[in-house]
């Protein structure tokens, strides 16, 4: 029965050959720049892993300040507006005591710091009275993001550790920032611990409110093979990217891959990939949907290797190119109408039939 399992072998090898023939994409040009194809070398770097978290902005402390009055009595003039910077020792409004006087003695009530008022509660001809806030200014200069990490995470955050922000009312923007304290209690309710990062706030961008994505950089490994986000593809149990073939122009070879940590930027390549592979970082989605631009297997080996080949990608005998010759127009390998794969399967299986026949009957005369 040896022939039997060598048949057998040859078939998976035909099987497997199949299978790689199908998980190449080839394309035109015009098929690379439609789909925006980008790649980059698989490279060994450093790994960071990350805790991810949402949350929002807040205002520093010490960065928020009231205008009040030491004295009651009446505004006359109030300068300060909604939302507009002031610059601290500026007037911010006027204000007629009152004292004994004919006019009555008036002071001018300054900004305690600079910033942009956040609110204003006086107009001109208004009563003031010395335990009323006035108006309310923040320094936004500098911000607290405030992080709700899930507990069971809470425990790898340590002060000084980095993070990226991001903001969704900023698009393209990261903020980088360093954990100043966690939290003394957690949220029974929703199982958190707050997480407060300063952030420079120079351009002030970020407004206390906004909505904030954290990626806490809790370790960092250093000789891993990863790849970036984008270019991993598939769902969890079958993974896979897209190699860019060696020898074939525009060619793209769909590559199964194990992997390990994923963080917000890269995910670590454990089996699959080598380092100097080139890997499809944008488009590679596209890819598996790529029709009207791509070209035939065939066509792209013969434009590079300068000779006939098979439709299936296969080299061509001298055996095979008469036997193609001698066809009709109507009974060409070109047309489509039968695989090259299957005539060659049920060539195989058709001698294997002869070969069990032939060990059987021989078996029978030993007897």
């Amino acid at each position: 029965m040896k022939p039997y399992y060598s048949f057998l072998f040859l078939l998976f090898t035909l099987a497997t050959l199949k299978a790689a023939e199908s998980n190449t994409v080839v394309l035109n040009e015009v098929g690379v720049k439609n789909l925006r194809i980008e790649t980059q070398l698989v490279e060994e770097s450093e790994f960071e892993e990350s805790v991810f978290a949402l949350g929002r902005i807040e205002i520093y402390p010490g960065h928020r300040a009231a205008i009040s009055s030491r004295v009651a009595g009446r505004a006359l003039e109030v300068f300060v507006k909604n939302d507009h910077s002031v610059a601290k020792g500026d007037v911010s409004l006027t204000v007629e005591t009152r004292q004994p006087g004919n006019p009555p003695p008036t002071i001018k009530i300054t900004a305690p710091i600079s910033g942009l008022v956040s609110s204003t509660q006086i107009v001109p001809g208004e009563p003031v009275e010395p335990d009323r806030v006035l108006a309310e200014i923040v320094d936004l200069s500098k911000v607290f993001a405030v992080a709700s990490v899930p507990e069971h995470l809470a425990g790898k955050l340590k002060a000084g550790l980095r993070a990226r922000i991001t903001v969704p009312a900023i698009p393209g923007k990261e903020f980088a920032a360093d954990l100043e304290y966690l939290g003394a209690l957690a949220d029974s309710e929703s199982g958190t611990v707050k997480a407060a990062f300063h952030v420079e706030n120079p351009d002030l961008l970020l407004r206390p409110g906004m909505r904030a994505e954290f990626s806490i950089v809790v370790e960092k490994s250093d000789s891993v093979v990863t790849v970036p986000r984008t270019a991993l593809q598939g769902d969890v149990p079958n993974r896979f990217v897209y190699v860019k073939d060696f020898d074939l122009p525009n060619a793209f070879v769909k590559t199964p891959v194990v992997v390990g940590r994923i963080n917000d930027r890269n995910a670590e390549i454990l089996s699959g990939l080598f380092p100097a592979d080139e890997i499809v970082t944008q488009g590679a989605y596209s890819l598996a949907f790529a029709g009207g631009g791509s070209i035939s297997l065939k066509a792209a080996l013969d434009a590079a290797h300068g000779h006939e080949h098979a439709e299936d990608g296969s080299e061509l005998t001298e055996a095979t190119k008469t036997k193609a010759g001698t066809q009709g127009p109507d009974q060409g390998v070109s047309t489509g109408k039968s695989s090259p794969f299957w005539m060659i399967v049920s060539g195989v299986l058709f001698l294997l039939l002869l070969v069990v026949s032939f060990v059987k009957r021989g078996g029978s005369h030993a007897e």
